[in-house]
Parts: C-alpha cells; structure tokens; sequence
C-alpha cells in the first residue's frame, strides 16, 4: 500500500527481487498513480496496481471534503492570520484544489488558480474565479497553496518577486511542489518562528512565510478526522483483498480502477459470495455517522432507469 509511489519506486529500482512475491500494489495519490502509468508506458510495472486516487471514495471525501477543511485548520494553527480579504493564489483546480478554493473564499478570501488542464480552468471559471498565470499575479498574493501533485510549480523566481509576508504552503504532493532547495542559499536567511513555520528573508529585509518546509501543510500541521480516514482506509482495504484474492490472470502488469462489483470470499464461512458494490458499500457503511437513510428504489423505478434496486448506480467510468 503506497501513497506518492515512492516505495514502489524503490523496489522496481532497488529490489526487483521482493515483486515475484507481491500480489499487487494499491496507490492512493494522483502522484503516485502517474508513477504508475509511467511503468506501464514504459513496461516496467512488475505487478498488477490499484489505482484508489480515481475512486469516487477517495477522490470526492478525502480530496476534496478534507483538504477543504484542513487548509483553514494549518494557515491558522501556523499563522494566526486573518484570512478575510486576503489574496490568494491555488495552484491546481482538482478535487484538493476545489476544496481549498471554497475554504479560503467562504472566508472572504479573493482566490485566483492557476491551471495547466483546460478542463479543470474552465471549471474555475465557470466556479467564479480568475484563472490566471502565475506570473501575472505572483507580486500582489499574500497567500499562494500549491495543490498540482507535480513539482517545481513555485520556483525561486516566483519566490525573488513575492511580496514581504507573503505565505507558502504546499496541499498537493511530497516537498517538491515548492522549490524549497533553492531557498536553501548564502544570501538568505532562514529564522524558524515556531514549530513548522519558517521565515525566510531576502538581503533587502523582504521575508516570505514558508510552511512545513514544503511539505505537505495539513499532514503536516493539521489533523486528519477519523471518518475520513475511515473512507480511504476502507476502499484500500478492498482494493487489498481483491488483490490477495484474485485468481491467477485476471489483473496483468496494468494499473486498474477498483472494480465496482467484488466477491468478496476471505474469510468464507461469513462472506461467501457476499457481492460488494465498492465504492457504493464504503459509503454506505459511513451513512449512519450522520444519520443518513437511504430511498429504495420501487420495482418501477427501478426498470425505468435500468438499475439494480441495491446498485450499483453509478456507470463504471463515474468520476
């Protein structure tokens, strides 16, 4: 089970030997299953892979719903500062970028994104906000989050051109987001001001506010609620057992979705042929953290829309 890719990295470099003995790989970060397409393009992937960044249980609750209420818990347990009225850039317009956006605006935050996916910038757009260049606006923010899962996004030169208090932070992958190495020079000066918040400042007095040191700021300096990590846990439970359980052939050396139907059949004697409609059944079992109740569908209704009264009801390519 991998989050970024990076033991899976290391054992199709360094230990190619372990992989005749994995069943398969389960990855839960839009980074590390890009890594994993890449072993695939290139026919290196040594097992079969679970991609759980696409699953509607991952991507619409932990990317989105968490990273929307952590942003707000690191600025403020880091900077004390008033979000309101600020300016702020959000680089990405994904499931973590969405969420970070309405935080900071339903603050009274002015919010600005920079995209690189003509989708997702349109998106933006029709959401209300500017979709700008990060040129265009790198001199006049007072807070810039970077939420792509890629690296090198906040370069030095954008960092030379900030304003004096400007804050960074990283929400998107690792501490490669924001070029924190190039910070690391002679001619500027690090003063760490409390735990996980560093002051970096310029020759001429200019000074940035860097959180975590790049890395990821709500792991970091937040907390994650347990009935959101609950849902990501539970659907990689699933993808582990559909791996474990599997019959020989059915998952190649391929990157796959979690299938939308399982048998699940360990532990026989309570499940046997006990059908799991993954993404569906996750949520279902958090349902009644909130007293949630579902409608069932009449017979009719059912027909009509071409359904199973119990689901799936949701195509495979949902997204």
């Amino acid at each position: 089970m991998d989050d970024g890719g990076d033991l899976t990295h290391q054992l199709h470099k360094n230990y190619k030997e372990l992989l005749s003995g994995i069943c398969g790989i389960v990855e839960e970060s839009v980074t590390g299953v890009h890594r994993l397409y890449q072993y695939v393009k290139s026919g290196t992937l040594g097992v079969p892979a679970m991609n759980i960044s696409d699953s509607i249980t991952k991507s619409k609750f932990d990317n989105f719903y968490l990273c929307k209420e952590s942003i707000v818990d690191s600025l403020k347990r880091t900077t004390d500062m008033m979000i309101s009225g600020k300016t702020v850039l959000v680089c990405g317009y994904g499931e973590v970028g969405k969420g970070v956006c309405q935080a900071l605006r339903g603050l009274g935050a002015f919010v600005c994104i920079s995209e690189i996916d003509p989708i997702c910038a349109l998106q933006a757009c029709m959401d209300g906000y500017r979709v700008v260049k990060i040129d265009e606006v790198i001199r006049s923010v007072d807070i810039v989050v970077t939420c792509t899962g890629n690296k090198g996004v906040i370069t030095r030169a954008h960092m030379d051109q900030m304003k004096n208090g400007c804050v960074v932070c990283n929400m998107g992958h690792s501490n490669t987001e924001i070029d924190v190495r190039s910070l690391q020079t002679p001619d500027l000066t690090w003063e760490r001001v409390r735990s996980q918040v560093d002051h970096v400042i310029w020759m001429d007095g200019k000074r940035i506010v860097l959180i975590a040191e790049g890395r990821l700021a709500n792991l970091s300096c937040s907390t994650v609620p347990s009935i959101v990590v609950s849902v990501s846990a539970s659907t990689q439970i699933l993808a582990l057992i559909e791996l474990y359980n599997a019959p020989a052939g059915r998952y190649k050396n391929d990157v796959y979705l979690l299938p939308k139907k399982m048998v699940k059949n360990m532990f026989n004697y309570l499940f046997l042929n006990l059908l799991l409609l993954n993404d569906e059944y996750v949520a279902t079992l958090h349902l009644p953290l909130f007293n949630g109740r579902i409608t069932e569908l009449t017979d009719e209704q059912a027909r009509y829309l071409g359904v199973n009264k119990t689901g799936p009801f949701k195509p495979s390519n949902y997204k």
